[in-house]
């Protein structure tokens, strides 16, 4: 996302510290955005993409809030619930390769073992895509493009995967604070785009 920048400085009579603590609350907020957006099921891209262009406004010091997001959910949502479809689909495709792998069938654990990396590196491309997408940006477009940056960034697409297992770990063990870290996750993926882009 372009309008982020990681490495701004604090706004007139704000301290490192406080400019900081609320990022941290602002990323909490944004968590609750994105899982009320993403209630539909099918809404989970739309509802990160309007997550990080949240998170990328509060980075650069512009203004916005509920209803710059609703706005952002509303124009990602028009052709990113086909991307949702898609997702939960490929997670069916990686649910069966399991199933055979567990019903032992021959080369079973090689399929297994393949169809979860491809469903976490889809995850992580889905990730920087949302967190690159503008109003009026094809999804199809800005797929390929993170496709291309999770394979030649993979130091980026690690701090994914990471952020998207605490988010799993968190939803085990409560899931309000599964909520409040999608906030972090699109933070992350908003800071991993901007790295990827000073490159």
């Amino acid at each position: 996302m372009t309008e982020a920048r990681a490495g701004a400085r604090p706004g007139p009579g704000e301290s490192r510290f406080s400019q900081g603590f609320a990022l941290f609350a602002e990323c909490l907020l944004t968590g609750v955005w994105i899982a009320v957006a993403a209630l539909g099921l099918v809404t989970y891209p739309a509802a990160f993409a309007a997550g990080a262009r949240h998170l990328g406004r509060r980075l650069a010091h512009e203004r916005g809030g509920w209803r710059e997001f609703t706005a952002d959910f509303r124009a990602a949502v028009r052709h990113g619930w086909l991307v949702g479809v898609a997702g939960w689909a490929a997670l069916a495709v990686v649910w069966v390769d399991v199933r055979a792998v567990r019903d032992g069938l021959p080369g079973g654990p090689l399929v297994g073992t393949v169809g979860v990396l491809a469903l976490i590196a889809a995850a992580v491309a889905g990730l920087r895509a949302a967190a690159a997408w503008h109003p009026g940006a094809s999804w199809r477009a800005l797929l390929a493009r993170a496709g291309r940056r999770t394979l030649r960034d993979p130091a980026g697409s690690l701090l994914l995967v990471g952020g998207l297992a605490v988010v799993v770990c968190s939803a085990w063990f409560s899931a309000p604070l599964a909520v409040a870290v999608l906030g972090a996750v699109a933070a992350a993926a908003v800071a991993v785009e901007e790295r990827y882009r000073r490159r």
